[in-house]
């Protein structure tokens, strides 16, 4: 084998190494940019205040709204079932009201997912939350001077 032939092969060896390394980097880079946690979104104040008062109101049959997502999302894992809770997002809608939204998906027990998007009202002058999508309806409960009464808040397990 001539000396040109060897180098040849050489360099074509150090070539193939390097894309390898390449892509095993990328790939290591794409990998963690999707599946690392990402950071939460830094809030103002009246952002979090909003967000603690709906997270900490009262849930239909749990002590609270967040204790009752949790609960959810804990009892579909002891199923075996597909579960996942959203980031809270918070939003200002006008002067101290603001919008919370939260989406769950889960799967039913035939592998289908469903997802739903709960939002809430959070008025920070009356301190007072109210249900503002059907999925959020049937975790909060009914005002007193309400008589209606509230939806499920999660679909029966089938």
């Amino acid at each position: 084998m001539t000396g040109s032939a060897t180098s040849l092969r050489s360099f074509s060896t150090h070539v193939i190494q390097y894309a390898v390394g390449a892509v095993l980097l990328l790939g290591g880079l794409y990998y963690a940019w999707m599946s690392l946690p990402s950071t939460p979104p830094s809030r103002t104040p009246s952002e979090a205040e909003a967000l603690a008062l709906v997270q900490n109101h009262p849930a239909i049959g749990f002590s609270s709204i967040l204790d009752a997502m949790n609960e959810h999302v804990r009892t579909m894992k002891a199923r075996g079932q597909g579960v996942r809770l959203g980031e809270w997002r918070v939003k200002q809608v006008e002067g101290h009201i603001y919008e919370i939204r939260v989406q769950l998906r889960d799967q039913s027990v035939r592998g289908q997912w469903f997802e739903r998007e709960f939002i809430w009202h959070a008025h920070l002058d009356l301190k007072k939350v109210n249900a503002a999508s059907l999925p959020a309806d049937g975790v909060t409960p009914k005002s007193p001077d309400s008589d209606q009464p509230s939806a499920p808040p999660f679909p029966p397990p089938s």
